[in-house]
C-alpha cells in the first residue's frame, strides 16, 4: 500500500480536466503530476533548514509529481466526480471517525473518505482532518489532509 502524505487525491478530484476523450488521459496525467509536484514541494520546503531544505523541496516536488501523475491517468472523470461527491458529503455530514465510500462499476475503481478530526480554526471557521483512499487496479493509495469549511459551504483542501 502506499501512503501518500499529502491530500493529494482529492486535490486532483477538485482540479476537473478537458472534455476531448482523446486527450483526457494526458490532461489527467498531467494536471495529477502538476498538483502532485507543487504539494510535494511545497511540503518538502517545510522540512529541515538550509541546503537540507533544498533538497526536501526538489525530493518533495518529484515525489509528489510522480505519485500525482500515477493517480491522475487512472481516474476518470466519472471517478472524480464520485469521489468529489463522497468526499463533500462525507465533510459535511459524517460524523468523526466515519468512513463514506464511492465505486465506479464501470471502472472498477473505488475510495473512501474518513474524517479523523474537527475543529474550529482561529477565525472561528470549522475545519476536519481527514484520510482518503483510492484503490485502482487493486492497489490502496492514502491520503491525508485538512479541509475547511468556505463560505459557500463547500469544502476546501487547505494543505
Amino acid at each position: 500500500m502506499k501512503k501518500i502524505w499529502i491530500p493529494l487525491v482529492l486535490s486532483v478530484a477538485l482540479v476537473g480536466s478537458g472534455c476531448d476523450t482523446t486527450q483526457q488521459a494526458g490532461q489527467k496525467e498531467t494536471l495529477g503530476a502538476i498538483t502532485g509536484a507543487v504539494l510535494g514541494g511545497f511540503l518538502g520546503s517545510k522540512v529541515g533548514g538550509g541546503e537540507g531544505q533544498l533538497w526536501a523541496t526538489g525530493a518533495g516536488a518529484i515525489i509528489g509529481a510522480l505519485a500525482g501523475s500515477s493517480v491522475g491517468r487512472s481516474l476518470d472523470n466519472t471517478d472524480r466526480m464520485m469521489m468529489e461527491r463522497t468526499s463533500q458529503a462525507s465533510l459535511e455530514h459524517t460524523r468523526t471517525g466515519a468512513t463514506s465510500t464511492w465505486a465506479n462499476p464501470d471502472s472498477g475503481h473505488s475510495g473512501s473518505v474518513t474524517p479523523t478530526k474537527t475543529y474550529q480554526d482561529t477565525a472561528g471557521g470549522y475545519c476536519r482532518e481527514y484520510e482518503q483512499i483510492v484503490t485502482v487496479g487493486g492497489e490502496e493509495q492514502k491520503a491525508y489532509g485538512t479541509a475547511c469549511r468556505q463560505p459557500d459551504g463547500s469544502w476546501r483542501v487547505m494543505n
